[in-house]
């Protein structure tokens, strides 16, 4: 039944202030509220009743939800969407002038507002935002988020200065401390060894009795002649000033200052537990990408890298605060990650004489090889080589196992399936790739092919890239002339659903480790990733990254630009959404990972999740249609 709405300044002064509180009410004017207000009508449908069936004709109506669940559903009855309050339907059968495709259902008790199709195109015409809404969804949504989290980020960004920081948030690695008997040459080689510019001396129980610098060095020891067989605290200074590691940076500034000395001993509870330096407390200049990229490269010491790695997670969370979008920030990570295992295999191969005069080419798997990183992410990497003996596999693999083993330290855990370039399986010539993938294309089992998803997103890192380029052209030749391979690639994509429920928003998993949660990136971006892997392996297209290839393969499938749009919005808003959950986590003392809680998102941020879910069983139904699934 409905009842157009009363005239009553009160009711419309309600109405009105219950709309703004969505988008994209909420950026309309108020005389534009108003105007819709005023006409406006409200109904109510009993559960399981229909507000709308397909039909051929116009819909003569727009549906806003004030209160209630509605499913759209197919018409072979497959349930394709789940509205709630503040959601609106069917606008892409309104704006186009044809009849709506899905049948619409009350899933509860339901009432909506209803604006009469001319109303509706009337205020298209009087309303930009209304207008800008309708016709770019997702897009206006994701634009109205994005400001929302920049204005978020930036306060934390405030909130947080450089020198409030606590000191301890400044220590890299466990200080560098001896006994006070020690001799001066073992202190001075210790110091050698470690790369650092001071010593603690400590007593029995850890607490800090002295400490000496390489200053103190030149004028104590190297001028005044003293034999290196002399105990470090003879020439120490003794009582050294500390402070709590929890102390502000500001503080230590404070205390050189005062002293005009140039390293601070951290003690908790008495007990030495770092060291900061000035040159430490000057070194939280803004962080660039520049900056880290230069240093990487400068870095000649390994042990240094993990300081590094962590630079990279702060100057995401400051290119968060600054608005970047995540197709860009995912990039920039996983650029900044390349150079930093570049470094590393650089280092290590150096190193070992063993692999002279070998041709072999590092192999990024997965979200690396497809330049998608978060900050959650463990290794997927492989080695691909030119012919050689049982020894110079054996070196590969050593150092591979090197490399494996110095990304652990820096943040990028080993693989837990060993998907990684120290596992000999994953270590091949190229005619044993080329093997390799042909056993998945011409014999593989759906378990097999699910399970090998992530090697056809290779992409050369570091040696003779020529080698992994010679082997992507064969594969895309392999894989377009046989469609089995294709079809069971497609197949396997669709076992994994985007988890919109019926009468709920979501369908939450129940797991004991991650309850009432759903998987951001297994439910969330694979669909995405998925369907686009098996769009360009079918257009032969050697991209690796989720968009490209979807840009890359839309002209052959005849995708239109808006709906192509539309995905890789949705993909890369659910890649912003596991970097913010992430970080969240990273900032709270956690282990980050992608089980997101949607109870804990805005209603603006659960409205654009869902919206993002839906493009995702879109993607699925291209893919479906095209293989015949």
């Amino acid at each position: 039944m409905s009842s157009t709405l009363p005239l009553a300044t009160s009711l419309h002064r309600a109405t009105l202030d219950a709309l703004r509180r969505q988008a994209p009410f909420s950026a309309m004017t108020e005389d534009e509220l108003l105007w819709l207000v005023q006409h406006l009508s409200v109904s109510y449908y009993p559960r399981d009743s229909v507000l709308l069936a397909p039909s051929a004709a116009p819909p003569e109506n727009l549906f806003i939800i004030k209160q209630g669940t509605v499913a759209g559903a197919t018409a072979d009855g497959q349930t394709v969407l789940q509205l709630a309050a503040g959601e609106m339907f069917p606008l892409g059968a309104l704006l186009a002038g044809r009849g709506a495709a899905n049948r619409y259902v009350a899933a509860t008790d339901t009432f909506c507002y209803t604006l009469p199709a001319a109303d509706f195109h009337a205020l298209l015409a009087k309303s930009p935002e209304f207008n800008d809404f309708c016709t770019r969804r997702i897009a206006s949504l994701l634009e109205e988020s994005q400001r929302a989290v920049q204005s978020e980020y930036a306060l934390a960004l405030d909130d947080e200065t450089r020198f409030a920081r606590p000191l301890a948030s400044l220590v890299r690695r466990a200080p560098l401390s001896v006994a006070a008997a020690t001799p001066l040459a073992d202190a001075l080689a210790a110091m050698e060894a470690a790369r650092v510019g001071s010593v603690v001396v400590a007593d029995a129980a850890g607490r800090p009795a002295g400490i000496l610098t390489l200053k103190d060095v030149l004028a104590r020891v190297t001028l005044a002649r003293v034999p290196l067989a002399t105990p470090i605290s003879q020439v120490m200074t003794p009582d050294p000033a500390t402070l709590p590691a929890d102390a502000p940076v500001a503080d230590a500034l404070v205390l050189m200052a005062r002293q005009g000395i140039h390293h601070v001993p951290l003690v908790e509870a008495g007990r030495l537990v770092g060291v900061v330096s000035e040159k430490d407390v000057f070194a939280l200049r803004r962080l660039s990408v520049e900056g880290i990229t230069s240093a990487i490269m400068r870095c000649d010491d390994p042990a240094r890298l993990p300081a590094l790695a962590q630079d990279i997670g702060d100057l995401a969370h400051s290119l968060l605060a600054q608005g970047m979008d995540a197709e860009n920030l995912t990039a920039i990570i996983s650029s900044l990650n390349d150079r930093l295992t570049e470094r590393i295999i650089t280092l290590e191969h150096e190193a070992d004489a063993a692999l002279a005069g070998l041709r072999w080419c590092w192999l990024a798997l997965g979200s690396e090889g497809r330049m998608e990183q978060t900050l959650a992410t463990d290794q997927d990497n492989a080695l691909i080589f030119a012919e050689a003996d049982d020894a110079q596999r054996d070196a590969l693999l050593a150092f591979a196992l090197r490399v494996n083993h110095r990304l652990d330290t820096c943040g990028f855990p080993l693989c837990r399936g060993g998907i990684m370039a120290s596992n000999p399986k994953w270590c091949l010539p190229a005619a044993g790739w080329q093997q390799q993938f042909s056993l998945w294309i011409e014999h593989g089992s759906p378990e097999a092919l699910l399970n090998a998803s992530i090697f056809f997103d290779f992409r050369p890192l570091a040696g003779d890239a020529a080698l992994a380029l010679e082997l992507r052209t064969w594969l895309n030749r392999a894989a377009q002339k046989n469609p089995r391979f294709l079809h069971q690639m497609a197949g396997n994509a669709l076992r994994n659903r985007p988890p919109l429920g019926v009468v709920r928003d979501f369908v939450l998993s129940e797991d004991d480790a991650h309850p009432h949660t759903l998987d951001l990136k297994l439910n969330g971006a694979t669909p995405f990733v998925d369907a686009a892997r098996i769009f360009a392996l079918a257009a032969g297209s050697p991209q690796t990254n989720t968009a490209m290839r979807l840009r890359a393969a839309a002209p052959a499938l005849n995708i239109p630009d808006g709906e192509l749009a539309d995905w890789n919005r949705a993909f890369h808003f659910l890649q912003l959404l596991r970097l913010r959950h992430q970080h969240g986590q990273q900032r709270a003392g956690q282990v980050p990972d992608n089980h997101l809680d949607p109870d804990t998102l805005n209603p603006l941020d659960r409205r654009i999740l869902k919206e993002a879910l839906r493009q995702a069983r879109k993607v699925q139904a291209r893919l479906a249609m095209d293989y015949g699934l």
